[in-house]
């Protein structure tokens, strides 16, 4: 009789991921073996699969990204609402800005939801719903990037599995913030960030407003005096009533 072994249970952070937490999702793609009759080129074709992350922790990678956005995001229902909000692409991203919001919120699971309609309205403020908006650098984060404009350094603490995220991190290079599915999967991740950053700030659980203000480095100053009432808040929350004025 065979011998009985303990199966080990693989569990994934959300449903719709490929791997188990602590392996990350490598597509089908060529690889040099050393030349053979069954491989006379020197080379053969490795399925995709699933590879162990060395910190073990939970990492989506851009090839996943696109997977599960291509597999899931066309069935789901709800927000954001239907409002280009006066800009030529304003609702071109409505199917990823509903699916990351529903990937997150199942993640983090937030007392009060994030709303697709708050990302929508972010991502108007932040680029007028364009790939590559004109670049804004600043000296401690470097240039912003993308629809959701991702810093150069909040993209490497995303990534960075001995830095500020004890989990949930998200495997990007530089040129994958152009890309309108990894950006707006990556800019929601960095807003559940700010949101714990903020509470913190707060000394409180902060609003989705406030960590809005935090994703764009005004809370500090709304907290000191220095400026307690930012233009780019106010076009974000212009942005925001006027998608909750739009019909479903």
């Amino acid at each position: 009789m065979a011998k009985k072994t303990k199966s080990s249970k693989v569990t994934k952070s959300h449903p719709w991921r490929l791997c188990p937490s602590g392996k990350h999702w490598v597509k089908t793609h060529t690889m040099r073996v050393p030349v053979s009759e069954k491989n006379p080129d020197g080379i053969t074709i490795r399925d995709g699969h699933c590879a162990k992350n060395p910190s073990r922790k939970d990492t989506i990678g851009i090839d996943e990204i696109h997977e599960i956005a291509s597999k899931k995001f066309s069935k789901l229902k709800g927000g954001p609402r239907n409002s280009d909000l006066g800009y030529k692409n304003g609702n071109k991203y409505d199917e990823l800005i509903r699916g990351w919001t529903k990937y997150w919120n199942d993640i983090f699971q937030p007392e009060t939801k994030l709303d697709p309609d708050l990302i929508k309205a972010l991502i108007a403020s932040e680029s007028g719903f364009r790939l590559k908006p004109p670049a804004q650098k600043t000296k401690s984060a470097g240039k912003a990037r993308g629809l959701i404009q991702i810093t150069d350094q909040a993209r490497k603490i995303l990534r960075n599995p001995k830095g500020e995220l004890s989990d949930n991190l998200i495997y990007l290079d530089k040129k994958d913030m152009t890309d309108a599915n990894a950006s707006i999967c990556a800019g929601i991740r960095w807003l559940f960030q700010k949101k714990k950053l903020a509470s913190y700030r707060l000394k409180r659980e902060a609003t989705w407003d406030e960590a809005v203000s935090e994703y764009k480095g005004y809370l500090r100053g709304v907290l000191s005096g220095k400026n307690t009432d930012p233009k780019g808040m106010k076009i974000f929350r212009e942005k925001l009533t006027k998608l909750k004025g739009a019909k479903k």
